[in-house]
């Protein structure tokens, strides 16, 4: 009878991983392959849920991810996008997302619109019937039209591709460009629409394009800052952070967790 939210983030598919062994054993793609099938099982558990409390029809359900595999064979992979997790070349940044509200979403639309997470915030609180602050500025867009299929609706124009507080690339349209990996500086544009895998250079060809996305780059970083360049940014907002802090669990020798070695170059694929 009330309105809620649920946020469900799976382990599953990260290092190190650990599969039930119905999954793993009619599993094509090792551990990986089980891990994604759990993914799937448990998915069905929630939507027989929601099926049994009549709350199906008047649910809205998104499935995505936060960022692209690291493709270390283990099982996952970016193709035909380039780079892994944690890089700002496409295979690191694209990832599914998938929406379910029957009689609200058409079944079978598809968009290719620019979206990320940070506008399921002002579209969450628009479809609740709630308004976002003003008094600060908010990280995101309202994109229920995009989900309606309403027409004119369009998702994000520019698209900036930050690691941690460095501005690496900028997206506009279909056009993306690099000015920097880690370190060091680089000079590459890519016409995503055509490359998605970001294999043909068209830096010193379109010229009047790498002006115009350098300008926009240079508003952002005067906007909320570029480490590397050393700028600060007029709307750079300090880390918010949380006095005498209370974790909600803690570790006991008579309670044992399972501890997950994130990221770990030499971190085996777990299988069973």
């Amino acid at each position: 009878t009330r309105p809620f939210f649920l946020y469900l983030a799976h382990m599953y598919v990260h290092v190190p991983l650990f599969v039930p062994q119905q999954f793993l054993e009619r599993s094509n793609n090792g551990a990986y392959g089980g891990a994604v099938e759990c993914i799937d099982w448990s998915m069905g558990i929630l939507m027989d849920q929601l099926e049994q409390l009549g709350l199906s029809d008047n649910t809205l359900i998104v499935f995505t991810s936060d960022n692209g595999s690291r493709a270390r064979d283990e099982g996952g992979s970016n193709q035909p996008c380039r780079g892994t997790k944690a890089t700002t070349w496409e295979g690191g940044q694209r990832v599914p997302c998938v929406m379910r509200w029957p009689n609200k979403i058409a079944s079978g639309t598809v968009s290719e619109a620019l979206v990320t997470s940070m506008d399921f915030f002002p579209t969450f609180s628009k479809l609740a019937g709630e308004s976002v602050s003003t008094e600060r500025i908010i990280d995101g867009n309202d994109i229920s039209g995009l989900m309606f299929d309403e027409t004119n609706s369009m998702g994000n124009d520019v698209f900036h591709y930050y690691a941690q507080n460095t501005l690496e690339a900028i997206r506009v349209g279909d056009w993306k460009l690099h000015f920097r990996k880690g370190d060091t500086e680089i000079f590459e544009l890519y016409n995503l629409r055509n490359d998605v895998s970001e294999t043909t250079n068209c830096y010193n060809e379109e010229v009047e394009i790498v002006v115009a996305l350098s300008a926009k780059a240079k508003a952002i970083r005067e906007d909320i800052g570029d480490e590397a360049l050393g700028v600060v940014g007029r709307n750079n907002r300090p880390i918010g952070r949380i006095e005498n802090a209370k974790p909600l669990t803690e570790y006991r020798k008579d309670h044992p967790y399972m501890i997950a070695m994130y990221d770990l170059p030499d971190m085996p694929t777990m299988s069973g």
